[in-house]
């Protein structure tokens, strides 16, 4: 290694070296050396480095860092364990579009695009960010009126339907680098008051950065920054990071055919970290994921803190997807028994206590308290007061839904959009309740969709609960942002759940209602009041993912045999199999064959 590169390692950050693997620092991680051997076959290629003429202007999302002098003496030690895998290459960005020889006929449509859509289209073009001369995503949203704050990064999560929109044109490049890129990020020191979480956490985003590489500023390198939560609000780890990083990975291999890039030994191993974080004991007496206040969209105090409908789903569905990927043999035998355990005690889980409709609110309704035994009915000792006066006469005789949230003595009666749309989109849920879920929006279209697809939860914290609930939160105010506010985005996934259970006919109702308003108001983030009327009052324009969610929406309706590629279908073994029967213990009965719902049918 040379005194440049030394010197660019101990700039911050060492992104602009493409690591084939993970860089580790051995008394960080000691646990998995096994993972990483060493292989010194393969050199480290290098990002060029250009003179400050050469790039200056040139990149509207790149910022400029301070030039870290010295060396830092904890990354003088830093190692590369080489991977018998071929290096990622580089490829100049072209003007024109460019597909995958390896991309497989999709059978997409061909069909004139409307003005809106070829608008939109280049709106989304201008957001791609280049790293080194190849592109590896899209900034959150590119409105030149207002401060960037960190709307100018790549986030993971956000990225998904731009990902999914350039795979079904056929552009799969940037998606590739996207998810090789983020990989690489994930191995690298994060830490918050000198803690550092889990190895297998993934950023919430990152961030291309110029750094001068000498105190004359005369050459550039260019880098990533990755945002791991230490400067996100409320400093909360992105848990749904990891999740979508694997079900766009699956996609990938899905519609470009691509295979070999999961079947790499970095990619594996990136799978196993993501699972092993998740799979990894506690205390909790639960199959769902544990996750603090704001660690997936809704990034914010909005209680949601617990076992987040969302959070669950996502975690359902990147199970569902690691099982299809991972590489089966010795090594990885007992990981996949562990994935087939959680899946099928997490499916029996959320579709019997999460869900309800009439029948089970009124079965709630008449609950008996404090029951101390293994047969219990009330096993959360859920107070039936607890059930909320607007949910009584809210609730349709045909339909129900996936609650938001359940703790001991607590249920979040909220309807989440994501959380319910990805349970349906990852067969989450039954048949009949996924049938159930799209009859509920279809009933009540005027609270969830009337001007403006698709509010994020249903109803809005107000009054005495808003102030207790956010702590005064004053951006997610009754029937704004993350409380109650319509985001766009939410869109492309209510396409993929309706032509999933054939309603392909909702989807394009509630396309054709975004159409109207879209573009004329500049793609908005979100929209306020409690009929989505209002641009929302610290809403960004020109916000990625509502340019893309739209987009996708409109691809998916045109080649509705693409869905498949994203959706999983019923798995009948999850449902025969339940870990517990290996117990020959007769003090603890199964929950299965005590629970008296049918939804298991």
């Amino acid at each position: 290694m040379n005194a440049s590169t030394s010197m660019a390692i101990a700039a911050v950050r060492p992104s602009s070296l493409l690591l084939l693997a993970c860089a580790r620092t051995p008394r960080f991680f000691p646990k998995y050396p096994s993972f990483f051997p060493k292989c010194p076959h393969h050199p480290l290629p290098k990002c060029p480095r250009r003179p400050i003429s050469a790039i200056a202007g040139a990149r509207p999302f790149s910022t400029a860092s301070e030039h870290v002098s010295g060396s830092n003496p904890s990354l003088r030690d830093l190692y590369i364990h080489g991977l018998p895998v071929e290096p990622l290459e580089f490829h100049p960005v072209k003007e024109e579009r460019q597909e995958l020889e390896s991309t497989p006929d999709l059978g997409v449509k061909e069909r004139e695009e409307t003005e809106t859509e070829r608008d939109a289209w280049a709106l989304l073009r201008k957001t791609v960010v280049s790293y080194c001369g190849c592109p590896v995503g899209t900034v959150a949203a590119a409105d030149d009126g207002i401060e960037a704050l960190n709307y100018d990064q790549v986030f993971i999560r956000d990225f998904v339907p731009s990902a999914l929109a350039f795979l079904m044109r056929g552009e799969s490049e940037i998606v590739k680098n996207f998810l090789l890129h983020t990989l690489q990020l994930q191995s690298w020191e994060k830490t918050v008051d000198c803690y550092s979480p889990g190895q297998g956490l993934m950023p919430a985003s990152f961030k291309v950065r110029t750094v001068p590489l000498d105190e004359n500023n005369e050459a550039f390198e260019e880098t990533l920054d990755p945002d791991f939560g230490e400067s996100a609000i409320g400093r909360v780890a992105p848990v749904d990071s990891g999740l979508w990083w694997i079900i766009l990975l699956r996609a990938y291999g899905k519609i470009t055919g691509d295979y070999a890039l999961q079947e790499r030994v970095d990619v594996q191993t990136g799978i196993k970290l993501i699972l092993n974080l998740c799979l990894s004991d506690g205390f909790d007496m639960f199959p769902t994921l544990l996750v603090t206040d704001g660690s997936c969209m809704i990034d914010r105090r909005m209680g949601i803190h617990g076992h987040p409908l969302e959070i669950q789903a996502l975690f359902y569905s990147a199970l569902r997807c690691s099982r299809e990927m991972i590489t089966v043999n010795d090594g990885s035998k007992n990981l996949v028994r562990a994935i087939n355990n959680r899946l099928s005690a997490l499916s029996f889980h959320i579709r019997e206590y999460y869900w309800v409709d009439m029948k089970k609110i009124n079965e709630i309704y008449r609950y008996k308290t404090e029951e101390y035994s293994h047969d219990a009915i009330n096993k959360f000792n859920i107070y039936p007061e607890q059930i909320p006066s607007w949910l009584v006469d809210w609730i349709p005789e045909k339909g129900g839904y996936m609650i938001g949230n359940l703790q001991p003595a607590h249920m979040d009666f909220r309807f989440f959009s994501l959380g319910n749309l990805w349970a349906i989109v990852s067969s989450l849920t039954t048949p009949r309740q996924a049938e159930g879920i799209l009859n509920l929006i279809e009933e009540k279209w005027d609270d969830l969709i009337a001007n403006m697809p698709l509010k994020i939860c249903y109803p809005a914290l107000e009054y005495e609960e808003w102030r207790i609930i956010t702590g005064c939160d004053p951006k997610n105010t009754p029937w704004s942002y993350h409380n109650g506010g319509s985001w766009p985005t939410l869109l492309w996934q209510f396409t993929l759940a309706c032509i999933k259970m054939g309603r392909p006919e909702l989807a394009r109702k509630a396309v054709a209602v975004a159409e109207k308003r879209l573009a004329e108001d500049k793609w908005p983030e979100y929209y306020d009041t409690k009929t989505g009327r209002f641009i929302g009052k610290q809403a960004r324009l020109y916000q990625t993912w509502t340019i893309a969610g739209f987009l996708t929406s409109k691809m998916l309706l045109e080649n509705p045999e693409l869905a498949s590629m994203l959706t999983c279908e019923e798995d009948l073994e999850l449902l025969e199999g339940c870990a517990c029967s290996l117990s020959k213990s007769a003090r603890t009965k199964c929950s299965r064959s005590a629970a008296k719902s049918q939804v298991l049918i």
